[in-house]
């Protein structure tokens, strides 16, 4: 009982969050709401739409997925990868979020680009997704797995949505691995996790060595692990450097506090990055 009074609150602060910072996001940053991918040393120039896009195709490069019939985006955000990817690889896709207000405007999104007849988005719970066993060849989560107060559920679920032969791909923040010569994390970093949690609603995360170790228990094949921060961790710097402008804090204003507060922590994520604590985690896994 304890552990779904604390989800069903945290589902409620998660929904909340996006309901009230995703039409900001959007008019500010576009419609990708996740990190971009700055060149493998993180010093390549360009702008940060394009980043975006970036990180989605490396990601598909890296995991070596070249095509997909039917695909599941979890955590969609505004729908902005899925519709990318349905697009791309002339798809069917699935999009699941929290946040009502995230699914009304992706599927708002979805009639503009006239593919509401392949694409579609739902308010449904990725412990539990609402689809049956193998229904994807491409299991697709771009920055929700941190949001997920049960990784091991989360993880069994995109292996039980996946098809025979299917790919899942996972790109989540996690903290440092504490197998290294550095050791367990340190009450300092610790509180910059909490300060983390707490302004992103976020319920935890873990490292890159633990998550590819709940795959491998579950049984997904082909395992790949490997670690952007390198690569993405430009992106908070040019997040901060446009957060501050009249329209954006305008827009912050009208949003309220826990939007601002987001906004005001921005230097929490890229101090983290700096201080080798946060990691941009992928993993890719097929079953």
């Amino acid at each position: 009982m304890g552990s779904f009074t604390l989800s069903s609150n945290l589902y409620q602060q998660i929904q909340q969050f996006y309901d009230a910072s995703s039409g900001l996001w959007e008019s500010i940053w576009g419609e990708h709401m996740h990190h971009g991918y700055y060149g493998r040393g993180g010093n390549y120039k360009i702008n940060r739409r394009q980043a975006q896009i970036d990180l989605i195709e490396e990601l598909l490069m890296w995991s070596k997925v070249t095509s997909a019939t039917n695909i599941v985006d979890v955590g969609c955000g505004i729908g902005g990868s899925t519709l990318y990817l349905a697009d791309k690889f002339q798809a069917t896709a699935r999009g699941i979020t929290l946040s009502p207000v995230q699914a009304s405007r992706a599927t708002e999104r979805a009639t503009e680009a006239g593919k509401t007849a392949e694409v579609e988005f739902q308010v449904a719970d990725a412990l539990n997704m609402p689809f049956e066993d193998n229904s994807f060849d491409l299991v697709w989560s771009l920055e929700s797995g941190e949001h997920m107060p049960d990784k091991t559920q989360f993880l069994q679920e995109c292996y039980r949505v996946l098809k025979p032969g299917g790919m899942a791909i996972v790109a989540t923040w996690c903290h440092r691995p504490t197998n290294s010569l550095a050791g367990e994390l340190t009450a300092d970093e610790k509180r910059h996790l909490e300060e983390i949690y707490r302004v992103y609603c976020l319920p935890y995360v873990i490292s890159l060595p633990e998550y590819e170790a709940i795959v491998r228990q579950i049984g997904y094949q082909n395992i790949r692990t490997d670690d952007w921060s390198i690569s993405v961790a430009p992106f908070w710097d040019v997040v901060i450097d446009s957060a501050f402008t009249s329209v954006a804090i305008i827009g912050l204003l009208r949003s309220g506090w826990k939007t601002i507060e987001g906004a005001l922590s921005l230097s929490l994520m890229s101090d983290g990055y700096q201080r080798g604590l946060i990691r941009f985690g992928l993993l890719c896994g097929a079953k």
